[in-house]
């Protein structure tokens, strides 16, 4: 039971932080796409500085986690490109299309933004779509 609370304060904060960060907002998104601000940009790039950081450090110290001792299982990965080009390119085209990534869709929900539900129902469907079809798919 602890494991839910846990991870509903982690979701919390990380909602609580998108949307007090503007990082939900359709024109922040927009303004991206378009190139005429700098904060997303700047929010991303500092995730991703943050995430090789603590990256780098889990592995180096070989960490375990919090909730039940066990090592972080951090193998290295395939390192092909292909299809991160071809995820990445579908990604973002979903992206500029509905103006939201899937971390803030539910942010956006909690926003009282309820038209998000369309883009929610067709996140879960192109995730069923994939499961159907991973087989097929280049990995």
């Amino acid at each position: 039971m602890i494991r839910v609370f846990v991870f509903l304060g982690i979701g919390l904060f990380f909602g609580v932080t998108l949307f007090k960060s503007e990082a939900a907002s359709w024109f922040r998104i927009y303004e991206m796409f378009q190139f005429q601000s700098f904060h997303m940009y700047g929010i991303i790039g500092s995730a991703l500085l943050f995430g090789m950081l603590f990256t780098f450090l889990l592995k180096r110290f070989n960490a375990k986690s919090l909730l039940d001792g066990q090592p972080l299982n951090m193998a290295d990965k395939d390192k092909s490109w292909k299809r991160y080009l071809y995820g990445g390119t579908l990604f973002g085209i979903g992206w500029a299309l509905t103006g939201a990534c899937p971390g803030p869709l539910f942010v956006l929900v909690g926003a009282g933004f309820m038209p998000v539900f369309v883009v929610i129902a067709a996140a879960i469907l192109g995730t069923y779509a994939y499961g159907a079809l991973r087989s097929k798919l280049p990995h």
